[in-house]
């Protein structure tokens, strides 16, 4: 085990990491928020013109223009997440997330469903935001500036943290990825499909789709692993190192999520055998509680801060 079997570095290994993200995000998450602001803005003012400003909410705007949903779901009081909109209309998550993406369901309940959202947006829609909707009026270009910038700001709000988590991991990757050239490591295009053991000794690659067995499925179903390295010292058929991505700005979200390691490690050794290992290669915020559990689960972890820890897999 390179951390898993040692707990009394765990406070300040911990605490390390906690200043590392922190670090990392005072810098970028400002300018991160702007840039998503600015974008998000734009949408807002698109769709407020294409709403007639909220005059003409109704299933023929929706379906020729989905994607505004998301404007509309921060426009009620309180705004709505998807889920819950779904759950307030009847309807399949899977109707409000691909409206959210451009894809209007097809099938003959499809002018139901619309209406349906529609109905419900009305009903909540912040008035105070939209003050001449109860004046009948024409809105000021005060007005009209006043209500995107606060729609934009909720939902800027729920954007930017998803935005703030990709980047951040995507940065792990890229520091796992320099640490492994320097040491004549090549990356390659995963090989999704193929077996994991014909991996060329001294490569590695991101992402990989591996194949499970499912207890629930018939047939075998796909997991991604972050990080995929057959060392140098790798023979043909050797099963290469498997690495995890995990980062977090907080405490509670680690915990909560947790058991998704565990689950994924146990899925890969029932399909591998019990020699098949996961590696985490952690920043953040994992506090003692989050650590005991992984290595009672059989994890065994990296910090970031400490990346050298990397040569005791064998790299």
């Amino acid at each position: 085990m390179i951390n898993a079997d040692r707990p009394h570095l765990w406070k300040q290994d911990v605490a390390a990491s906690v200043d590392l993200f922190n670090a990392w995000f005072m810098r970028f998450a400002p300018q991160a928020y702007r840039d998503t602001r600015a974008i998000t803005t734009s949408a807002v003012k698109e769709a407020l013109h294409l709403l007639n400003d909220m005059r003409d909410l109704n299933p023929a705007v929706l379906k020729a223009y989905p994607t505004i949903l998301p404007t509309l779901r921060m426009s009620t009081a309180p705004p709505i997440a998807r889920d819950r909109l779904s759950g307030l209309a009847y309807l399949p998550n899977t109707v409000v997330n691909g409206l959210e993406k451009g894809k209007v369901p097809r099938g003959a309940g499809v002018e139901t469903s619309l209406s349906s959202i529609c109905e419900i947006i009305s009903t909540l829609l912040d008035r105070d935001i939209f003050p001449w909707l109860a004046a009948s009026t024409t809105p000021t270009d005060a007005e009209r500036f006043r209500a995107s910038t606060i729609v934009a700001d909720r939902l800027c709000g729920s954007q930017a943290n998803p935005l703030i988590r990709n980047a951040q991991e995507q940065r792990q990757l890229e520091l796992i990825e320099q640490f492994l050239v320097r040491r004549g490591y090549r990356r390659q295009a995963p090989a999704h499909g193929t077996p994991l053991t014909n991996m060329e000794a001294g490569t590695f690659t991101f992402r990989w789709n591996i194949p499970i067995r499912s207890e629930a499925r018939e047939k075998s179903v796909n997991i991604p692993i972050d990080v995929v390295i057959q060392p140098k010292s790798g023979r043909p058929g050797d099963f290469p190192i498997l690495i995890e991505a995990k980062s977090a700005g907080d405490f509670t979200n680690t915990n909560k999520r947790r058991k998704e390691e565990a689950t994924k490690i146990r899925q890969l050794q029932a399909t591998y055998g019990e020699d098949v290992h996961l590696t985490l290669f952690l920043c953040g915020y994992f506090d003692s509680g989050y650590l005991g559990y992984e290595a009672a689960e059989g994890l065994d972890w990296v910090w970031e801060h400490r990346i050298d820890d990397l040569l005791q897999l064998g790299i």
